[in-house]
Order: structure tokens, then C-alpha cells, then sequence
């Protein structure tokens, strides 16, 4: 049968019953519901049946009651498991901030656990697919990641690996390395389930990446970098090493750094870096080192410790630039500014400072100082007649000639140009000073040769200081000693001269001068004097010489003696002499007109007109401007001039003389004319200098060398002209020696234009012919 309502009802088991141990059970239940002997009677076959039926009744209850318990006891340990489990993992993933997610693929949701700690406080567990798209990765990174997704699904790839960012829960993009694979499939292998774990290496990127940045930069650097142990050996080492010091990497991995230690130091320097380096984790300076090749190169060096994250030191960090181009370009500045290039001398800086030493041991020793200013006469023509380069070779020349005639104590400098200075230091005497300053000039008497063809014979004028007898500081040494030189020129150059004070007054009228000379030229101030000249044969005057004469409107007069020096000089004398060239001829257009057509004009060139200027252009065009035939201007050039410079001046005179003008040779006689030389140049006369001419019927070796000159001249064809001629006595020794032309204040004194115009009109030459002979 079965069980009524009330008898279901009352079958329920109590509580406490339950909450017991389930071996007491059945007892309890036999004792609630079998009443003892004592209490009930027996019953009759129709209850005992209801009985056994009950009591089976009740064992079934009771059966399912403790299946049912044991289930639900065991369904709690497996949750209690599952708990523990979940809780062991959520505890995991917090302590490794990583994630797991649970991806269900049919149902599009995606379970994650430990987000809260990828991504922070408010992270969602679970989420649509969509909206982890959508919200969490990156769009640049999306098209990448589906696609590493779909690869894993299909099949392609064992295992889903990506690298990209998400949002986290401030917004913040970082990055993740999510790993994971389907776990569950359905009969078809379609995917059902795909499980993985997030791991935030935000870290890990930015570490990587500044790693690569340093490896970057250590490849990219110019200087050599190695990393080595704290037992000096090497871990690695950038390209600009095995550039710098010709090893490879490979070669110099685990080898010591003593592999690059030079020759230049010593065994202990090295021990002592090595020393300071452990002691105080750090060390920088120069150091010479040896390359593969066994070439060496000086370095600067630093090399500091690297600390581990532990604080001890794990190795050394050794960066080297090659600094011998630097050094070596150092070197050649320091040189440069204390050493003349051209000659390897002194230069003024230098001289400057063993000046200044010099003084301050000769204040402390009480000796004395002396300062040579020596500067090479008529260089700037010689320069100009051979060339620069040859110049530069005589300047050279020079210097080893000056060298090798002073002390190897005393210092030989160059100041520039053609000027050279000699410091002597522990002078004894003056006279000793002299006596170096003539040797000097004796060592010039010989020619300084230039190259294989050339030699070239230069005097040097020479000015003397003495420390502390005309100043006690070097400034003011070099101008004393410059200035007595310019007086040692203006005495005839090739000799030596003592600074005295009133050389200052000289020097200061000088400069004056020469500001005064710069401004004559625009101001007008020049003009122009002529002085006649007579053939000796008839009596008829033939031309005039053309001399410059300058009034000063702030000196008043200056001698030409004084002005012409000082044009030559500062190179004035060029456009000065283009303007005598232009007035002389503008003079003659005016006297032609006048009816003096067989009158020439005589026009003094400087050497600087000759080797510098546009002498031939210049006096074509004045010619052309002015009428004048070319026939009728004769040029002067000295004899000195010529002769320093033979070859050059050469040249020009022979394009000067294809023009058609006639070609003197002035002050012949006073310098060191060259035969061979005076027979190949375009000369059509000699002028024999005032010199020769005072002293003749006195003077038996004036009138030799006169009647010589005349006969010279005579066999190579010229014209001679006497110059300085002043008495009737002289007039009639020339006229017996055959000379052709005399000129000087016996005939007339230089006269301006409209005077010497009148002079040569009143002109008798009838008088010349009662001059009586000499004897």
C-alpha cells in the first residue's frame, strides 16, 4: 500500500534527528515506532501485515534520507573544494596581477577573473564580447589581435598569443601579453570554449624599450664603449670600439682590458687607476692606448661602477673617445699661435712673452736686455720682380741665415712680412750688441739663395733697444728698436742704428707725414718743377726733367728727400705717380701748342710703378688723351731699381719701349750695375749721378769714373747725360770727354711750367761755345 497523507506526514523525520549521527538512526526510529511488551498487546494477522508494512515503509524513507544526505555532504565538499579552489586562484592571480578569462563562444560572453587586479577597482567579471571589442583594446590593436584569434580557432596555431593594450579602469592604456587555447569543442570540432590568462608587461615594454634605446645609442655612438667585470674583463663592447681599437667583439670578450694597455705608460700608472677605480667606483682622464694593429691613440677615458639591484657592484662601464686628432689639432692651434707657419720662428705673441721672461730674470739678475729690429731692405720689390713663392723662400732663407749667426740661447722671432726681431739676453756691454749687429750684416754680404736658378743678394737695416736702458717693458723695446731701424733706412739702409730720444721726434714727424701724404693727392697739393737740359754739341736745350715738389697746407714744404721714401713705402707712390705722368704730358700738349715741338719730357718711375702697377696701360692711355708722340717722353728708372730686380723690370720696360717712348738709366754709377744686364735692357740713355760730377777737376777718380761712364755708354750706342752740373770748369771736362747732355744749376734751377717755357724761348745757345777747356 501505500502511505495516506497523515501517515507521510507523520513519517517526517525531526530536526535533531538529521543534525545526528546516521548510525543512530534506525534505533531511534525502531524505538519511536515498535511499542515493548509491556505497553501494547500482540496484534492479529491483519495489523502485523499494516506493521511489516510500515516498518518496510520507514526503511525506505530512511534510505533515501541518508542517500539524499551523503549526496548533499558530498555536493558541499565539492563546493567547499570549489571555493577553495577559486579562492587559491583569485589569491594566485592577485598575487601576479595577472587575469583569466573564460571565453564562451557560443554564447558570446566572456568571464573574467583577477580583471580587478590587471585593470583595477571596477574592472567588469563578465561582458559581452562586443563590449570587450569595443571598450577595452586598443583600435590600432584590434585588426591584429581577431586575427591572431581566428588563427588559433581555425587551427593554424596551436596556442593564441598577443601583445597589445586595453583600458583599464582610469582609462589608462596598457599593455597586456594575453596567452590562451580552445578548450572545449563539440562533435564537429567547432569551438565551444577558449581559455587563457592576461599579464599586464606595461613594465616589461617600457624596460625592453629602453633597452633597445640604449643599444641604439650605444651603436650609434662615436665612442667606444666596453662593458667589463670587476675582474677587468671584457662582457661586451659597442661597434665604435672594435672601430677605435681594430678588435672585434669576439676577440675581446672575456679577455682583460690590459689587452688595450699602451707602451707610453707604465705598469704602476695603469695599478693606480685600477686602484682608484675600485675605490671610489669612478675614474676620468687622458690615457694612451693601444690599437690592434699596434698603433697607439690617446684617449679620454671614463669609466664608472654599475650597482645591481641588490646595491653591489656588478661591473664596470668604460666610455673612450679617440682625442689624438684633437689633441694633434691643439697642438697645431698652440703652434700656430706662437710659431710663424712660413719660417717655424717666433711669432709676436711669442716673442712678446720671452720678452717679458727675459726682463723680469734680467730685473732679478741686474743684467741687460737688447731688442734687434731687423726688417730686409727693398724686399716688397724683390717680392713683386720673383714672385710670392720666391719671396716666401727668401724670407725663409733669411730666417736660417739670422738664426745661424746669433746664440742658440737667444730667440730669433718673426713679426710679419719682411720684419725679423733677435732678443739677446745677458748683455754684457753695448759694444757686444753692436758687434752682433754687425755680424748680421756681414752675414747678408752673401747672397741668399731661393731655389736652384736664383740668388738673390738683400741688406737688412737694423734698429737696437736695451732693457733697461731705453725702456722696461716690451712694448715699448719693439717700437724703440722699430724705430731706430727706419733711422738705420733713412741713413742709406745696410747698417744698424741705437734708439735715442730724439729718434722719437723723428719717428713722430714721420707718421705725421705720412697722414699728411695720404691727403696731398685729393687736396691738390702737389705740383710739378722742370728743370732744362742742354746738348753739350750746340748749345740747344733738348728737353726737361719733370720733378715732383709737394706743399703741405698743415707742414708747409716737404723735400722730396723726405715725402718720396715714405710714398715708396705705403705704396702712395703709385697713384701719385700716375698723376706726374699725366701732368708731365698735359705740360708738353701745352708747349707744343706753343711751337716747342722738339722739346721731351723726362718722367721719373718708381720701382712700384714698374712691378705693381699698370705702367704701360696707364701711359698709352695718357698719351692717347693728350696728343703727345711717344717719341717725346723718355721714362727714368734708377740703376739700383733695375738691377734688383733685372728680369721683371725687363719686361715691362720692353713693353714700355714698344709704345715708343725712350728708356734713361738715372744715377748711373752709384749702384752695382751688371754689364751683361745694362747690354740686354731697352735703354736709349745713361744719366751719370750728381755724385761723380762735384768733385770733377778735383777729384782724379771722379773724372776717371766719369770718362769711363761716357765711354760705356758711347759703345752700347746711348746717350749720355751729365746730372748736377754746376760750373763752366765742369761743363767744359764733359764737353772734352764727349758727353752728349748736362743738366744742373750751371744751366738752370727746376723752374715751374710758364718759367721754363720762357727760359727755353730766351735760350741762346751761342754762350756755350766761349766756354774755355778745362786746361
Amino acid at each position: 500500500m501505500g502511505l495516506s497523507g497523515s501517515q507521510r506526514k507523520w513519517m517526517v523525520v525531526p530536526r535533531r534527528w538529521r543534525a545526528g549521527p546516521l548510525s543512530a538512526a534506525p534505533g531511534i526510529l525502531l524505538s519511536l515506532m515498535i511499542p515493548t511488551a509491556a505497553q501494547a498487546r500482540l496484534p492479529d494477522s491483519g495489523e502485523a501485515t499494516q506493521i511489516s508494512l510500515l516498518l518496510v515503509a520507514l526503511s525506505l524513507v530512511w534510505l533515501l534520507w541518508w542517500v539524499g544526505r551523503k549526496r548533499r555532504i558530498q555536493e558541499a565538499g565539492l563546493l567547499a573544494e570549489i571555493r577553495e579552489r577559486e579562492s587559491r586562484l583569485n589569491l594566485a592571480l592577485w598575487g601576479s596581477g595577472d587575469e583569466f578569462w573564460d571565453w564562451n563562444i557560443r554564447e558570446n560572453t566572456l568571464y573574467r577573473l583577477g580583471a580587478n587586479q590587471l585593470l583595477g577597482q571596477g574592472s567588469q567579471e563578465s561582458l559581452s564580447t562586443d563590449d570587450w571589442r569595443n571598450q577595452s583594446v586598443h583600435p590600432d590593436d584590434l585588426p591584429r589581435v581577431q586575427k591572431l584569434l581566428q588563427e588559433h580557432i581555425v587551427g593554424h596555431t596551436d596556442v593564441y598569443e598577443s601583445e597589445h593594450r586595453i583600458r583599464n579602469a582610469r582609462g589608462e592604456w596598457i599593455w597586456v601579453r594575453s596567452r590562451g587555447k580552445v578548450v572545449e569543442r563539440d562533435a564537429t570540432g567547432a569551438p565551444l570554449r577558449m581559455a587563457g590568462t592576461a599579464r599586464d608587461i606595461t613594465a616589461i615594454r617600457r624596460a625592453e624599450r629602453e633597452r633597445r634605446v640604449a643599444l641604439e645609442v650605444l651603436r650609434s655612438m662615436s665612442e667606444a664603449v666596453g662593458v667589463i667585470d670587476i675582474d677587468f674583463r671584457f662582457i661586451s663592447v659597442n661597434p665604435a670600439f672594435s672601430r677605435i681599437t681594430g678588435y672585434s667583439e669576439e676577440e675581446v670578450i672575456g679577455q682583460n682590458s690590459s689587452l688595450l694597455d699602451s707602451s707610453q705608460h707604465s705598469a704602476d700608472f695603469y695599478r693606480r687607476v685600477r686602484d682608484i677605480l675600485e675605490r671610489t667606483g669612478h675614474w676620468a682622464g687622458e690615457m694612451w692606448q693601444k690599437r690592434k694593429d699596434a698603433e697607439e691613440f690617446l684617449g679620454w677615458i671614463e669609466m664608472s661602477e654599475v650597482r645591481d639591484a641588490q646595491g653591489l657592484r656588478s661591473h664596470f662601464v668604460a666610455v673612450v673617445n679617440d682625442i689624438t686628432d684633437k689633441k694633434r689639432a691643439e697642438q697645431e692651434l698652440r703652434y700656430l699661435a706662437n710659431y710663424d707657419t712660413l719660417t717655424g720662428l717666433p711669432n709676436r705673441a711669442l716673442l712678446s712673452e720671452r720678452l717679458g721672461r727675459a726682463i723680469v730674470r734680467a730685473r732679478r739678475q741686474e743684467t741687460r736686455v737688447a731688442v734687434l729690429f731687423l726688417d730686409l731692405d727693398r724686399f716688397k720689390d724683390i717680392n713683386d720682380s720673383l714672385g710670392h713663392a720666391a719671396g716666401d723662400r727668401l724670407l725663409k732663407a733669411a730666417a736660417t741665415r739670422i738664426q745661424a749667426t746669433v746664440g742658440a740661447s737667444d730667440t730669433v722671432a718673426r713679426l710679419g712680412g719682411d720684419e725679423f726681431t733677435v732678443v739677446l739676453e745677458d748683455v754684457e756691454s753695448l759694444p757686444a750688441v753692436e758687434r752682433m749687429a754687425r755680424e748680421i750684416l756681414n752675414a747678408f754680404s752673401l747672397p741668399l739663395e731661393v731655389d736652384d736658378r736664383h740668388e738673390v743678394s738683400i741688406t737688412p737695416s737694423l734698429g737696437i733697444s736695451l732693457y733697461p736702458d731705453h725702456a722696461l717693458v716690451p712694448t715699448d723695446l719693439l717700437k724703440f728698436s722699430d724705430t731706430a731701424m727706419y733711422q738705420a733706412k733713412a741713413e742709406g739702409r745696410n747698417t744698424y742704428q741705437i734708439y735715442n730720444e730724439t729718434m722719437d721726434a723723428e719717428s713722430r714727424r714721420r707718421a705725421t707725414v705720412l697722414a699728411s701724404l695720404r691727403k696731398a693727392l685729393d687736396r691738390g697739393e702737389f705740383r710739378l718743377v722742370y728743370q732744362p737740359r742742354m746738348a753739350l754739341a750746340d748749345g740747344r736745350i733738348t728737353g726737361v726733367e719733370a720733378l715732383l715738389r709737394w706743399h703741405s697746407a698743415d707742414l708747409g714744404e716737404i723735400s722730396p728727400v723726405t715725402f718720396i721714401p715714405l710714398a715708396e713705402e705705403s705704396g702712395l707712390v703709385l697713384p701719385i705717380g700716375e698723376w706726374v705722368m699725366r701732368e708731365a704730358c698735359e705740360t708738353l700738349k701745352r708747349w707744343r701748342a706753343q711751337g716747342l715741338d722738339e722739346i721731351s719730357i723726362g718722367i721719373n718711375v718708381s720701382v712700384l710703378q714698374l712691378l705693381r702697377g699698370r705702367l704701360p696701360a696707364h701711359l698709352r692711355h695718357v698719351l692717347e688723351e693728350t696728343g703727345v708722340p711717344a717719341n717725346r717722353v723718355e721714362l727714368e728708372v734708377t740703376e739700383s731699381m733695375v738691377m734688383q730686380n733685372a728680369e721683371q723690370t725687363t719686361h715691362v720696360l720692353n713693353e714700355m719701349r714698344a709704345i715708343g717712348v725712350s728708356l734713361a738709366i738715372d744715377d748711373f754709377g752709384t749702384g752695382y750695375s751688371s754689364l751683361v744686364y745694362l747690354k740686354r735692357l731697352p735703354i736709349d740713355t745713361l744719366k751719370i749721378d750728381k755724385e761723380f760730377i762735384g768733385d770733377l777737376t778735383r777729384d782724379p777718380d771722379d773724372e776717371a769714373i766719369t770718362a769711363t761712364v761716357i765711354t760705356i755708354g758711347h759703345s752700347l750706342g746711348l746717350n749720355v747725360i751729365a746730372e748736377g752740373v754746376e760750373t763752366e770748369q765742369q761743363l767744359a771736362y764733359l764737353r772734352e770727354q764727349g758727353c752728349d747732355e748736362i743738366q744742373g744749376f750751371w744751366l738752370s734751377t727746376p723752374l715751374d711750367a710758364n718759367r721754363c717755357l720762357t727760359f727755353i724761348r730766351n735760350w741762346q745757345p751761342s754762350l756755350v761755345a766761349a766756354i774755355p777747356a778745362p786746361y
